[in-house]
């Protein structure tokens, strides 16, 4: 029987996604496209293409795109919107902002664009700004302070909180026309900035963290974990505190680009323009006094996504949209890890009252590992915790989760990558969901009719298994180590108990955002 679905599906393209959106940014510097797939509410990068056009490198002294710089842009976005009506992708949003909102060809080069078939709109400086902060947003639930989205042609500065934006500003002060400002002395060039900061009105102290988006500043992030022998190696919610991030804005402003260059994954033209962003920063720093600095790999494509999602959806907890989708794609559908997630509540480690979306995450990640090759399963699984691009997850947490799916797998010696990244205590409470997990899913294979049959509980300070007569034959060997060691990390004894059939009654539902099933 012929398999059903959609044509990419059958093909498998993407490794497992499928685009269903795409956006087109026309910038300052380059003209990107990227594809998304996965959940809306954390959308996955399935391709991620851009052109160096150098759109703006022209405003300042002339005030209109360079035509070479039209037609290398022309290309790239040919090319665009040829991939995109090969794979049939309708749903595209194309915009253009500070070099060709300044340029005075610029209503000219997008009716070249819009004869390409594409529709481009041109966001105004606030509009940008606004647009730019609903990605922070979106990564960093609950976000208050103010954003700072560096591109080639301007900054865009704009307040957030409380699920909002304030009023924004838009300065030119991108990293293309940072160069004429600084001239022969980055003290020119920090000087400069505090004034445009102060005539903006921008030179009061915001309190909070100082957001940071766009390639330039991520590549500051890459040099400082490097620097740090940093154990992750996405920049993406990397915090600074505000003295460490003036020492490091300073020495950024006064390096040499070609030693910038060195650090691996710095490129020789984000390595160029980090001094000039070294210098800006330190002004921003100086001027708005922020208690840190946060990193932010969601910006204005990411804001466009979310800004358009429906109330609800934008209320859905992006690790677990992202997870669930990801586990699903791996054979674990979110409501088998629910119904893990559920079974294992009451074997908490005493005391935890911690978070139960992380353990429900924990969960859906060691069971879609075990659908890899033995081999690799533990360490797949502890490199998708760590480096994967998660959504509304800090560093301990990153950890927790790599305890957690390494002790699923049995290895509960956690290497330092991870143990640096967080406590002990909170590791310890990582690795006890992990065996708790690996107990569930080897008891009964995970069978539906395992679950109705037996209970996990803490009784009296004992781990207690209970299981249905029908089931009693599922007690051996490996059940007992397993809930040995489960009872071992959580300083308790163990107990099995045999029940008569139909003792074990469930009346309520474990439940946690989407994701809902009867326990």
């Amino acid at each position: 029987m012929p398999l059903r679905g959609r044509k990419s599906d059958r093909e498998g393209k993407f490794s497992g996604h499928t685009a269903q959106r795409a956006i087109i940014d026309i910038g300052s510097n380059s003209v990107r496209m990227v594809l998304y797939g996965g959940s809306p509410r954390a959308p996955v990068t399935l391709l991620n293409e851009k052109v160096v056009a150098k759109l703006g490198r022209d405003i300042g002294s002339t005030g209109q795109l360079a035509d070479a710089a039209i037609d290398t842009a022309m290309r790239g976005l040919g090319r665009y919107a040829l991939i995109l009506d090969d794979l049939g992708i309708t749903d595209v949003e194309v915009v253009a902002t500070a070099a060709v909102r300044d340029a005075s060809n610029g209503p000219e080069f997008l009716e070249q664009v819009r004869g390409l078939g594409l529709k481009p709109r041109l966001l105004s400086g606030e509009e940008e700004a606004r647009v730019s902060a609903m990605g922070v947003i979106g990564a960093f639930p609950g976000a208050s302070g103010v954003v700072a989205d560096l591109g080639g042609g301007s900054l865009e500065l704009v307040h957030i909180g409380n699920g909002e934006c304030g009023a924004g500003v838009s300065l030119p002060l991108g990293t293309l026309r940072l160069p004429e400002l600084r001239g022969d002395k980055v003290p020119d060039l920090r000087k400069i900035a505090a004034q445009l900061l102060k005539s903006a009105g921008w030179d009061s102290p915001v309190g909070g963290p100082l957001y940071l988006v766009g390639g330039t500043w991520r590549a500051m992030a890459v040099y400082a974990m490097h620097a740090q022998s940093h154990p992750l190696s996405d920049p993406h919610g990397l915090e600074i505190a505000h003295d460490d991030a003036l020492r490091l804005a300073a020495q950024i402003a006064e390096s040499d680009p070609a030693t910038l260059r060195q650090t691996p994954r710095v490129s020789s033209q984000r390595s160029a323009s980090l001094p000039d962003a070294g210098a800006l920063l330190g002004a921003l720093l100086k001027r708005l006094e922020p208690d840190r600095i946060v990193f932010s790999s969601w910006g204005l494509r990411e804001g466009l996504l979310f800004d358009r999602l429906e109330p609800y959806a934008k209320g859905q907890d992006p690790l677990l949209a992202g997870m669930a989708v990801f586990a699903a794609q791996h054979g674990c559908p979110a409501t088998l890890a629910t119904r893990v997630a559920g079974w294992t509540v009451d074997a908490l480690p005493p005391g935890w009252q911690g978070s139960e979306r992380l353990r429900l995450a924990a969960t859906m990640l060691s069971l879609a590992s075990m659908q890899t090759e033995p081999n690799l399963r533990t360490a797949s699984a502890i490199d998708w915790a760590l480096h994967k691009r998660w959504i509304a997850l800090d560093s301990p947490d990153r950890a927790m989760l790599a305890a957690a799916v390494s002790a699923n797998g049995n290895n509960c010696d956690l290497p330092g990558r991870i143990t640096q990244l967080t406590t002990p205590e909170r590791l310890e409470v990582a690795i006890a969901w992990g065996l708790a997990i690996r107990l569930c899913r080897r008891l009964g294979a995970l069978s539906r009719r395992t679950f109705r049959a037996s209970n996990l509980s803490i009784e009296d300070g004992v781990l207690t298994l209970t299981l249905e007569q029908s089931h009693a034959r599922l007690v051996g060997p490996l059940t007992e180590k397993d809930l040995r060691l489960l009872a071992g990390r959580l300083g308790m004894e163990s107990r099995i108990e045999i029940v008569p059939n139909t003792s074990i009654v469930r009346i309520t539902d474990y439940a946690f955002g989407d994701h809902s099933v009867a326990v």
